[in-house]
């Protein structure tokens, strides 16, 4: 990297030089030339790539700093990754950090960084709320997470789940949520009742195999190390020293809400999840999930983290979709 200058157009220009054309595709999440042409645009700078050096140029020299920060920013923080590989979802965290002139603050972001199995890639909190969100799981025994979906609820709860267990620190983990038919009868669905209530823990399962290796998890999974049930299985257990998510808790009961959350034991940890939006209880009854935020937030003990659409962390486009069905909502309202 080169002091900055003058190019002939009388911009100031800053040079960058890549060691290896492996390091510039790690380094842009392995789309090179659309993460350059998007650097360029949120940056508002001009590049010239030759060979292994980039030329940057721009009428403000404060923009030729922040590009040359960035860079800088993505090669310690792939330097600090196993993998050694930006995914996309880095590069724009990065990005719009140096946009905004945050870059200070995303250390802490990497700092919480959640291990899951060696295989598997760190997961890391992407948003302020899910950096709270992470927090408030490692020093709380009950956290709630309430929000849209894809904001990470219930995924940053998994991976902590998993982290946790693998570093010893619980003997189990024990993944729930109700069996509640949204649009089809469970009674009408073909199969034993195994198979007709597969398809509702299948997203747990989901977010299980990212967390943990295909064989690693099947023999937590065949030895009850790990354990993926509805809702109603849970009742007359205690749950000692047990790591416990409640998946989609907008559609329990006050009845099962509170017959869930007195299952807890000694020396374990509770994390509920769940989209207030999007309630299937038959009948319009009351969801158990509000009731329970309502009652339980004076509770010290009980944190409570709410997520907006600004913390999805899925395609760009579902933040847009669930903005449009909240517009279209309020509006009928």
């Amino acid at each position: 990297m080169k002091k900055n200058d003058e190019d002939p157009s009388g911009s100031t220009a800053g040079k960058y030089f890549f060691s290896t054309p492996l390091e510039m595709e790690a380094l842009f999440a392995g789309d090179f030339r659309r993460n350059l042409r998007k650097m360029e645009e949120r940056l508002q700078v001009r590049t010239n790539v030759r060979d292994l050096r980039m030329q940057i140029s721009s009428e403000d020299p404060e923009n030729v700093q922040r590009v040359l920060a960035f860079l800088k920013r993505l090669e310690e923080i792939r330097g600090k990754m196993p993998s050694l590989r930006l995914e996309q979802q880095d590069f724009d965290q990065i990005l719009s950090a140096c946009q905004t002139g945050t870059e200070t603050e995303l250390q802490k972001y990497f700092s919480e960084r959640i291990a899951v199995s060696p295989r598997k890639r760190a997961v890391i909190p992407r948003t302020a709320n899910q950096l709270e969100y992470v927090r408030s799981i490692r020093s709380a025994d009950i956290t709630f997470g309430i929000g849209p979906a894809g904001t990470g609820k219930t995924y940053l709860a998994m991976a902590l789940a998993v982290s946790e267990f693998l570093a010893g620190r619980f003997d189990r983990i024990i993944l729930t949520r109700p069996a509640v038919e949204a649009g089809e009868n469970l009674g009408f669905l073909p199969g034993k009742l195994e198979e007709k209530i597969d398809p509702y823990l299948r997203p747990l399962y989901d977010a299980l195999y990212d967390m943990l290796e295909t064989e690693e998890a099947g023999t937590f999974l065949e030895r009850g190390i790990i354990e993926v049930a509805p809702l109603a299985f849970m009742r007359g257990r205690t749950l000692n020293n047990a790591f416990v998510i409640l998946d989609e808790a907008q559609n329990t009961t006050r009845e099962q809400m509170l017959m869930f959350l007195t299952r807890l034991g000694f020396r374990s940890k509770c994390v509920v999840a769940g989209d207030p939006t999007q309630i299937d209880l038959p009948g319009n009854r009351r969801s158990g999930l509000a009731e329970a935020v309502r009652r339980l937030s004076p509770i010290e003990e009980i944190h409570i983290c709410r997520f907006t659409s600004e913390d999805v962390v899925r395609h760009s486009l579902v933040e847009k979709i669930i903005n449009a069905y909240r517009d279209e909502a309020a509006r009928e309202e």
